[in-house]
């Protein structure tokens, strides 16, 4: 059963306001609360570019990272919300902001699921790998490729030393919260021939699961029954402590 998602709604506020259009909630942030046996799952899609400080044109589909920061701390501490499922099909964007937001879903003591469908590119990939388990489907594309910047660039060699650090903060997440090695992911990253005028690399989903960059190939399905097992165990461990 699907519900407006209000985070922290109480009964009383929901019997108040059942006359709220239900899908308000699903147009404005992708997003949707949804009853199981299990718990209550949060699913929420993460889509388009990643706008960080700067606003993105007019015509470009966005994850805002003001909306969905405050969005996860909420949903870490609703005691109503059993786990988060995390839809991905983004071609990247800003790299604090993603990179701040992969973060936040890394630190969840919730269950969490990631699904990847169509891509999860450039800063993406941190966000695929946040969540404690990944999954991607067959056809799932993941674009890795070194830190990039447009517009005016000073060249000076403490330019380069920012793109670097910078760079090895992407790293240092993805191998921290993956079973590729840092080394492995950075050639993936510098790897060159294989994408027209770029560097990098562009692998798919058995491949990306061999790689150990992302858990298991699934779909939906799957993503969602791992997320059940995830919250069955917390409840039993949380049965066994206070037994």
């Amino acid at each position: 059963m699907t519900e407006q998602t209000k985070v922290g709604e109480t009964p009383a506020e929901k019997d108040q306001d059942n006359t709220a259009p239900r899908t308000q909630q699903l147009v404005d942030l992708g997003s949707a609360v949804t009853r199981t046996a299990h718990g209550n799952i949060y699913c929420l899609t993460v889509v388009g570019q990643i706008e960080g400080h700067m606003t993105a044109g007019q015509n470009t589909k966005t994850t805002k990272y003001e909306h969905v920061m405050p969005l996860l701390a909420s949903l870490e501490e609703n005691d109503d919300i059993a786990g988060v499922l995390f839809l991905l099909n983004t071609v990247g964007g800003d790299v604090e902001a993603g990179l701040g937001i992969a973060e936040l879903i890394s630190g969840m003591r919730k269950p969490t699921v990631s699904l990847v469908l169509g891509g999860s590119h450039s800063i993406g990939v941190p966000l695929a790998v946040a969540a404690k388990t990944s999954f991607a489907v067959p056809s799932a594309a993941m674009t890795i490729h070194p830190v990039r910047m447009s517009g005016t660039v000073i060249a000076a060699p403490q330019t380069y030393n920012y793109f670097d650090r910078l760079q090895e903060r992407i790293v240092d997440f993805v191998a921290r919260n993956s079973r590729i090695s840092r080394k492995d992911f950075l050639n993936l990253m510098l790897k060159t021939g294989e994408m027209a005028a770029d560097v990098g690399s562009v692998i798919y989903g058995q491949e990306a699961v061999r790689l150990g960059l992302i858990d298991q190939v699934g779909g939906l399905a799957d993503a969602l029954e791992d997320l059940y097992r995830q919250i069955d165990e917390g409840k039993k461990e949380c049965g066994e402590r206070q037994g």
